[in-house]
Parts: C-alpha cells; structure tokens; sequence
C-alpha cells in the first residue's frame, strides 16, 4: 500500500508570487491544446476546411473562457445549487475551488458556437476540429488532482495493488469509519487505521488520468486521423469521455454533500449518461446523412 507523497501544492516561489501546480496544469494544458492542434490543421481533412493554425489563438482565448465560465457555473447549478442561491457572492470566489467538467464543457459549446459563427463555419464542424485537441488537458488537470491530494478515490481493500492513503483525506476517514463499522471489523482495514490514521482509497484521479486523458486522446486521434462525416468526431468524443468518466466514477469517492444519489450513482455518472446517449445519436445522424462516395 503506497501513501500519497504530500507534494508542495506550490510548483514555483517568485518571492511573494506562488504559482501553484493545479494552475500550471492548466497552463500545461493550454499549451498542449495548441500542440496538438498544430497537428490537427496539417491533415488533409481539416485544411481542406480552410482551418488554419493561426485560427488555433483565436480559438484558445474562446474556449479558456467557455471552461472557466461555464466549468464555475456547472457546478453552481450541478452541485451547490441551494448554497450559492443563499451565498450569491461566493460564486465569484473561483479561488476556493469547484468547477465541473460538464458545466465546462457546456460553456465550451458556448464559445465555440460564438467563434464559428464569427468564422462561418458551422458548429459541428469546430467541434470536430476540436474534440481530439481536449483530452491531453484533462489529463493535465486529473494530474493537478493527484498533485493537489484532492478528489481522491473510494475506500477499498488494504491489499488491492491500487490503494493509497491520502492524509488530505484524514476527516472523511474518520467519518467512514464511524459510519461503516463492519467494515472495521477487518483486521487489515482496523490495523492500517490504527497504524496510519487513515484509509487505503483508490487514486482516482489517475485512472481518470488514464482514462478520460490518455486513452480518450488515442481513440479521437486514430478515429479522426482518417476524414469521417460532420459530428462524427464530436459524437466519438461524447460517447468516449462519458463512458470513461462513467466507469472511473465507480473509484472515485462522491461529492460529500451529495453522496450517491438514485440507483447508487453519483452525481459525475448521472451527468456523463446523458452524453452517451448524445453521443451514439450524433454517431448514428452523421453517418446516415452523409453523402454517397463521401469519407467513412
């Protein structure tokens, strides 16, 4: 069993300026974005749409603020909804933390309808362009998470090969153990509270690392490699992050203020359904309507 190394949640001290590394993976992310779209405009799919790499900056500053925007108000509404009604202010305290994937991702949808109607170009057709150029920053960030010792996973056996004590995770130890007496009744799970004050978790946000970062970045890069209908390449994206994000939410511990909600699923999986869904219905229209003699 590993126990999470406690790094320095400041990556560089510039005297009184502390750059912290979840914010660097952001910026990691946004370089990354525009690496890999670099290499995106080179094929001979999307230059023959006219794209082009300056178009990536234009393109960038649109969709930072998409995530910023839509990822605060996805989880003002998603999450805290009653609270930040009480606290309206607080909304604008972005610093204390909580964003959502999928209230980004709406705001992304935002931006980038707004830039392509700019550029005269349709909706689907930036979301095609972009949607293989997305999952190398989420890993950035999933990675941020690990460093940060945040959003850890769900307790499990002291003898899995994947568990990790989180000493971040100290106070919802405790309150598990209180609420799960059973359980404790393993001399393993007794013996490694007793030794660490703590419990072995899954490191979620690596296998959301894996999954919805690495993985998701194969699949849309190979699939988008060779020409594919219009939405064909927004629809893999839907259908492949929402069902990587369902899977890895079955390790990673639920929102404490919300647990898990009707059929035992939190509240990330509830949300990612719906995207499946999407998803498979863009699959399936854009290969219905494309043309006779058109790309696979």
């Amino acid at each position: 069993m590993l126990i999470h190394p406690q790094f320095d949640p400041v990556a560089i001290h510039l005297g009184p300026l502390a750059i912290r590394w979840y914010g660097l993976m952001y910026l990691v992310g946004f370089i990354l974005f525009l690496l890999v779209g670099r290499l995106r405009v080179r094929q001979p799919s999307i230059a023959a749409q006219g794209w082009k790499a300056q178009d990536l900056d234009d393109m960038l500053f649109y969709g930072v603020l998409g995530v910023i925007l839509g990822g605060r108000l996805g989880y003002v509404f998603f999450y805290k909804p009653a609270f930040y009604l009480a606290n309206p202010l607080d909304i604008f305290r972005v610093w204390e933390g909580g964003m959502s994937f999928h209230g980004g991702f709406l705001g992304v949808l935002v931006a980038m309808w707004l830039f392509t109607r700019r550029r005269g170009q349709s909706l689907l057709a930036g979301t095609d362009l972009i949607a293989p150029m997305i999952p190398l920053g989420l890993a950035a960030g999933r990675l941020g998470n690990f460093i940060n010792g945040e959003l850890w996973g769900r307790v499990t056996s002291p003898d899995s090969r994947f568990a990790m004590l989180f000493p971040q995770a100290a106070a919802e130890d405790a309150q598990w153990v209180f609420a799960h007496p059973q359980a404790m009744a393993d001399q393993a799970m007794a013996t490694v509270f007793a030794q660490f004050h703590g419990l072995p978790r899954y490191p979620s946000q690596l296998f959301e690392f894996a999954l919805e970062g690495v993985a998701l970045f194969l699949l849309l890069w190979i699939f988008a490699r060779r020409a594919r209908p219009i939405g064909a390449v927004s629809g893999m994206f839907l259908v492949g992050y929402g069902t990587f994000r369902f899977l890895a939410e079955f390790t990673r511990e639920p929102d404490a203020f919300l647990g898990l909600l009707s059929f035992g699923l939190s509240m990330g999986q509830w949300l990612s359904m719906p995207m499946i869904v999407a998803g498979i219905a863009m699959l399936v229209w854009s290969y219905r309507r494309r043309p006779v003699g058109s790309p696979a």
